[in-house]
């Protein structure tokens, strides 16, 4: 069987970083392809060159067995080649045909007007092929992430796509959208499509891949059939190294005192009388499906949204919080689960990024930066959190998420935060940038800063937190001691769609801590 791609000794340099080294890679026709790696590995380098938007210094590209060079990404569609990114690229205020066929539309008999009825009527074709129920006429803007992922899907394929690339395409989904995305891979599968799967989670990869290729510092390390290789071993071929586990161990956080205390929290209809509180050195889990409302409490005790009642309770004073300025004030720090909008100045350099929080303390005379001093505290924290940065110059957007993410940490952690809220902290990270962070928040809650940790993802959530609430609909359904909690257990209250005013005997003696 011809290969539907072959690369071959692949190489890429930018100023500072050689991003791949003889790098190779091969897909098949109707085969789910795993690329692994840890975030700066290259495979999104290397994606991003068979996809034109980058140019290889050497090295060679073969289609189905026939020498191309690739100068643009239109270039790469003409050769049946499609890309969707981790971040999507849909106007959300066009509808779904508009978005499939923008710049190719359809036109009438005089070539001048549009014919939106053809329009629609071969978006449809496309939903149909996929056996997806949508109307081509709605707005993109109005639909789930999961209907957008679908509609980016259906672009390739109008493309008619041959090879189609997806990177971490279940990031923001739930399981039933995750096993709606598995159906259509594998009927695309079925018809002879070749699929190239980034992904971070090794369950799905199982699931859904025939063969895995492991990168390394931008090197080719090897490829595995799926099935008969451990998750172990793609592992230890990712990172060079075996990993420890991280467990969280549960101090007796009854001793430390409640530096948070939420009481009634509203804001309908996102937030329905939520309470909690949260001690010195404690790791609280939020568990719930998405749409639970974890997010939204987060973003309102941070003063990001406003709230229609309640109380919030920082070291035993009653507090207004109108504003993240006024929760900063309080020693309130907030890791959105959006790093890129919401966490960092993408454009602006590491140094920068760090310390932006308390830039106050780098001024002198009301008007100059103190240059030096910045430096030397970001430098400070590059090292305390193995950030891998050529230097603190460098520009954030071209580290990879895990070292992104170490840099939204340091920026709260040099504004010296008591009380820290991580929502999806390891979203989008590979296993060993995922290992650092669970070792960083260990070490932090140990110094004695509180910490609520927001994650979708249930092994984490028992694996970190010393005490788990869960939500639904966004209610509070109960709290829950992490020790002899099984994933079940989280489940049936994130399920529960009324709110519960008691819990099991179990959760209300060793759980519930006021």
């Amino acid at each position: 069987m011809t290969p539907l791609v072959t690369i071959r000794n692949l190489d890429k340099a930018f100023p500072g970083v050689q991003a791949l080294k003889q790098a190779r890679f091969e897909l098949l026709p109707g085969e789910v392809h795993a690329l692994m790696g840890e975030n700066g590995a290259g495979k999104s380098t290397l994606m991003k060159i068979l996809a034109g938007i980058y140019q290889k210094d050497a090295g060679e590209i073969r289609i189905e067995g026939a020498s191309v060079d690739i100068p643009s990404p239109r270039a790469a569609q003409d050769l049946g080649i499609s890309i969707i990114h981790q971040e999507l690229n849909l106007m959300n205020d066009l509808t779904a045909a508009q978005n499939i066929f923008i710049g190719r539309e359809p036109k009438r008999a005089l070539g001048i007007f549009l014919d939106e009825d053809a329009l629609n009527r071969n978006a449809a074709a496309i939903f149909e092929r996929m056996h997806l129920r949508l109307d081509p006429r709605v707005e993109v803007g109005k639909l789930t992430v999961a209907k957008q992922q679908m509609i980016e899907i259906a672009k390739a394929l109008s493309f008619r796509s041959k090879v189609l690339i997806m990177d971490e395409p279940t990031a923001a989904l739930n399981n039933a959208e995750i096993a709606e995305l598995f159906r259509i891979i594998r009927q695309l599968k079925a018809e002879g499509v070749g699929i190239v799967y980034i992904s971070h989670k090794m369950d799905e990869l199982k699931e859904i891949s025939d063969r895995v290729t492991v990168m390394r510092d931008g090197e080719y390390i090897g490829t595995m059939p799926t099935a008969s290789t451990s998750v172990d071993t793609i592992i230890s071929m990712m990172v060079g190294r075996s990993l420890t586990e991280t467990k969280t161990e549960v101090p007796d956080l009854l001793k430390h005192d409640v530096v948070l205390e939420v009481r009634n929290l509203r804001r309908d209809p996102a937030i329905r009388d939520v309470s909690f509180s949260l001690r010195k050195g404690e790791i609280l889990g939020f568990a719930g499906l998405m749409g639970a409302g974890r997010t939204e409490v987060a973003r309102a005790i941070f003063g990001a949204d406003p709230l229609d009642g309640g109380e919030i309770i920082v070291r035993g004073r009653p507090v207004k919080i109108h504003s993240p300025r006024d929760a900063v004030r309080l020693g309130i720090g907030y890791l959105s689960e959006d790093r890129k909008r919401f966490g960092l100045a993408t454009g602006m350099d590491v140094a920068t990024n760090i310390v932006m929080p308390c830039l106050n303390r780098f001024v002198s005379l009301r008007a100059f930066l103190k240059m030096r001093e910045i430096k030397e505290t970001a430098r400070s924290y590059i090292k305390q959190l193995r950030i891998k940065t050529p230097s603190e110059t460098q520009e954030t957007r071209l580290l990879s998420g895990g070292n992104q993410q170490k840099i939204v940490i340091a920026k709260w952690l040099a504004r010296d935060c008591e009380i820290l809220f991580f929502d999806e902290p390891t979203r989008g990270i590979d296993v060993g940038a995922k290992n650092e962070i669970y070792k960083l928040l260990n070490t932090l809650a140990a110094q004695g800063r509180a910490i609520v940790m927001i994650s979708s993802e249930l092994p984490e959530i028992l694996r970190m937190s010393h005490r788990i609430a869960v939500m639904c609909e966004g209610r509070l359904t109960g709290e829950l001691p992490a020790e002899g909690t099984t994933q079940e257990d989280i489940m049936r209250l994130a399920t529960q769609r009324r709110s519960v005013t008691a819990v099991t005997a179990n959760t209300a003696t060793e759980g519930t801590m006021t």
